[in-house]
């Protein structure tokens, strides 16, 4: 059966290093961190009080104070990024065809700081001071279908919940709707805003974050030796995907072409990847595959590298193991060493990325690149942008209970 091609035509971001994608772009190529002291709640008895807060959001710009009020900020930030996709696609709302046009977002767990404040109203005033709007802003799947609401989107629409890979199957699911015909347009990622006084404790007692408090800017170093944590952050990034004889037909600027998707598990551990690095291999070769693309083609992956110990010398290990000798010419780098780990967002920010690479020719940096790591042997492009012509790229994302993806884009060619 043959199958639509899908090109991604907008692209809305909400970081710790901003909303506007051209600066987000520019402080990458800089390699400036978003991570600093926390500043939204009391970090007093907290092991870690550094995160990736988006700092600069402010709601208003996006949604109307009455409404804002009844969603929950991952819910925000999913309405904004996809309110700047949108703008940034430069579609006409009223040609497009609103049945075969859909969204499917993920996130890794929704309305957190929301479950936190009723959770208190509960204990502290009783069951019936707890608000009417707890469900509906806790709820996984407010964003798709707060989005579909606000754009009249009446195809396919779901939430993904996959931990830090939910963005990635969330944009192959929509991907597999485009290219089989359920759809020609689809709004899709993933956003979070975990970054909570619940969020951090609960990542703290995993062991799982970074103690370099005096130094939030150095705290995430994704591959090098000296990293011990990562950093968690909050965001969004909502794409449009479309079909691409259509984008072409309306003239649509193309950041790139979404070819292929590949998924698997590690079947091993609920929070450890498998140590031999097979998952996350599978999941390359898959996406790969998917796409028709032999690997020595690939020019580009942009890692997961949360700059904890294990995952990244676990990926690194992957790497070779899908690219083989190939692998030590490949350049990789880690959006995390400057955004922190957006857990369900991760994805589609690192997509986004990667599709601006490839459309550019230019890659960001991993930055805090300081010590080698002998089981972190590969080019993880340190501390400066480098320019690299651009054919296919691999964003990778791999999750709590054992969820690997890897998407695949390449550069636009009519």
């Amino acid at each position: 059966m043959s199958r639509h091609r899908v090109a991604i035509t907008g692209i809305g971001l909400v970081t710790p290093l901003g909303c506007d994608r051209e600066e987000i772009w520019k402080a990458l190529l800089a390699g400036r961190s978003g991570v600093r002291p926390i500043k939204s709640f009391d970090t007093k008895g907290f092991d870690t009080t550094i995160g990736a807060e988006c700092v600069d959001f402010e709601p208003g710009r996006w949604i109307d104070e009455r409404e804002a009020k009844r969603l929950d900020r991952f819910s925000q930030f999913g309405i904004a990024a996809g309110t700047l996709a949108v703008q940034d696609s430069e579609l006409n709302l009223e040609k497009i065809d609103r049945a075969r046009s859909g969204c499917i977002v993920g996130s890794g767990i929704g309305g957190l700081r929301e479950l936190e404040e009723q959770h208190r109203r509960l204990f502290e005033k009783g069951p019936g001071r707890v608000s009417a709007f707890f469900i509906p802003k806790l709820m996984t799947n407010a964003v798709p279908g707060q989005l579909s609401i606000r754009f009249g989107l009446k195809g396919p629409n779901w939430a993904v919940a996959s931990a830090c890979a939910s963005a990635n199957h969330a944009m192959g699911s929509a991907l597999r709707a485009i290219q089989y015909g359920e759809a020609d347009l689809m709004l899709t990622g993933g956003c979070e805003a975990a970054l909570t006084p619940s969020g951090l404790a609960g990542f703290m007692a995993l062991k799982a974050l970074s103690t370099r408090n005096e130094a939030p800017e150095k705290a995430s170093r994704p591959f090098d030796k000296e990293r011990d944590g990562f950093v968690l952050g909050e965001g969004a990034a909502i794409l449009v995907f479309e079909r691409l004889d259509l984008a072409v037909k309306r003239g649509a600027k193309i950041y790139a072409e979404v070819l292929g998707i590949g998924s698997s598990a590690d079947s091993y551990h609920i929070t450890a990847p498998d140590p031999d690095g097979s998952g996350a291999a599978a999941c390359m070769l898959m996406a790969l595959k998917d796409g028709n693309v032999r690997p020595e083609e690939v020019t580009y992956i942009n890692a997961h590298g949360t700059s904890t110990p294990m995952n990244d010398a676990i990926e690194t290990k992957g790497i070779k193991l899908a690219f083989g000798d190939y692998a030590r010419k490949l350049p990789i780098s880690s959006t995390k060493s400057m955004m922190g780990h957006t857990l369900g967002a991760a994805g589609g920010i690192e997509l986004a990325v990667a599709a601006m690479s490839v459309q550019r020719d230019v890659l960001h940096p991993t930055i805090n690149q300081e010590s080698k790591d002998p089981e972190c042997d590969l080019d993880y492009i340190p501390n400066v942008a480098r320019k690299v012509e651009q054919k296919y790229a691999l964003s990778n994302s791999f999750g709590f209970g054992g969820h690997n993806s890897a998407v695949l884009v390449g550069k636009f060619r009519n």
